[in-house]
């Protein structure tokens, strides 16, 4: 008997090959220098997740124009430069990929009046919320229909993002935002007598440092924080020097290091911890995909906003936000159990082969670009 869902997934597979052949372009807009960064993934030097699937665009169907990053504080000054870069841009492109709005909220606008033409596709870190202020909130609805595609990191973000009835569920997509092995697996092959032991915690948006040295000095095991003296309002060195740290506890202070160096340090530890402030957002996603790819076991905090359910999957322990006695039973479990802390690294390596990568989620953002920019070309007379 015929398989009926075999053809279909066949005949998708074919339109989706026919779809990634089209040679199209896009103007790529990101919050910090790119080239650098480019340049350092080329030599294995910088993760290419870390650029929301820009290395791989090329390999499918996709060339990029990259914008000219200049340091401006000021919101308003951010945008109002951002719209003359894009508008005066001389190149041709067919659709916009930022990886936030912050910067683009006028060309957006411009897009909501039909005065830009191109369509939009922005990564949207957090869910679209609703304001008690009316005027904000008309602005905010009409911003919306500026956006033709927002990008997500996970279901939740997507739910709660509905409950606020700006957007149409069309125009959100969950991506599968993953490791990019390819560096990660250059990076071990360079550490071939790799022997891991302690704990490790890296990341410097949101973290709650106190609650976590709370538990290690208690635990005794060997520690070593990575982290910034400060991010934004919170100022983490004064809240480390607050402690007498046992001398299991290592802290490192982080102005400077590059990704890879780091990495380096991070692939030499038998846990990997990620103890975050409960903030609606994905906080601590960049040092757990990166757990994936090093094949390290987590204990982490409860983020509902994670697509990866970690205990679930079986890659990790997660524990309550703010829970001091909870961390402390979970550094003992791993420290006690380290076959168990094995098999759980294990886990994790296997979930980004086969769900979450760079590869995955290049070829992702590449279809639907690809997607957005033929339904606008049918209903646009010119750009």
């Amino acid at each position: 008997m015929y398989d009926v869902s075999l053809k279909t997934t066949t005949f998708a597979h074919i339109i989706n090959t026919w779809i990634l052949q089209i040679n199209m372009k896009i103007y790529y807009y990101h919050t910090r220098p790119i080239k650098p960064a480019l340049q350092e993934w080329e030599q294995y030097r910088h993760p290419g997740h870390i650029l929301y699937g820009l290395p791989l665009l090329k390999k499918n169907g996709i060339d990029c124009i990259l914008h000219r990053y200049k340091a401006i504080n000021g919101r308003l000054k951010l945008a109002l430069y951002t719209a003359k870069e894009i508008l005066c841009c001389k190149e041709h492109y067919d659709a916009i990929y930022g990886t936030s709005f912050r910067g683009l909220e006028l060309i957006i606008f411009l897009r909501a009046l039909g005065l830009y033409r191109k369509p939009i596709a922005i990564w949207h870190h957090t869910a679209v919320s609703r304001s008690s202020n009316k005027l904000r909130e008309a602005v905010s609805r009409f911003f919306y229909t500026g956006i033709d595609k927002m990008y997500f990191f996970s279901q939740k973000l997507i739910k709660d993002s509905l409950l606020s009835l700006k957007a149409s569920p069309l125009k959100m997509e969950l991506i599968h935002w993953g490791p990019d092995l390819a560096f990660y697996d250059h990076l071990l092959a360079e550490i071939p007598d790799r022997k891991t032991l302690g704990f490790v915690s890296t990341g410097k948006e949101n973290r709650d440092v106190s609650t976590l040295l709370q538990a290690f000095v208690a635990t005794e095991e060997e520690f070593d924080l990575y982290i910034s003296p400060q991010c934004g309002h919170i100022n983490y060195k004064e809240i480390i020097e607050s402690f007498s740290l046992s001398e299991s506890v290592h802290i490192h202070y982080t102005g400077g290091i590059i990704p890879y160096e780091l990495a380096k340090m991070v692939a030499c530890k038998s846990c990997i911890v990620i103890c975050c402030l409960d903030f609606p957002y994905t906080v601590g996603l960049t040092t757990l995909v990166e757990a994936f790819a090093l094949g390290l076991p987590v204990i982490c905090s409860r983020n509902p906003n994670f697509e990866v359910d970690i205990d679930k999957e079986g890659i990790g322990i997660t524990v309550e936000y703010g829970d001091v006695q909870g961390w402390i039973n979970a550094i003992r479990y791993m420290a006690d159990h380290p076959e168990e802390a094995r098999k759980m690294g294990a886990n994790a390596r296997k979930l980004a082969e086969e769900r979450f990568n760079l590869e995955i989620f290049s070829r992702e953002i590449a279809e639907s670009l690809s997607e957005i920019s033929n339904i606008s070309s049918k209903k646009r007379t010119f750009a």
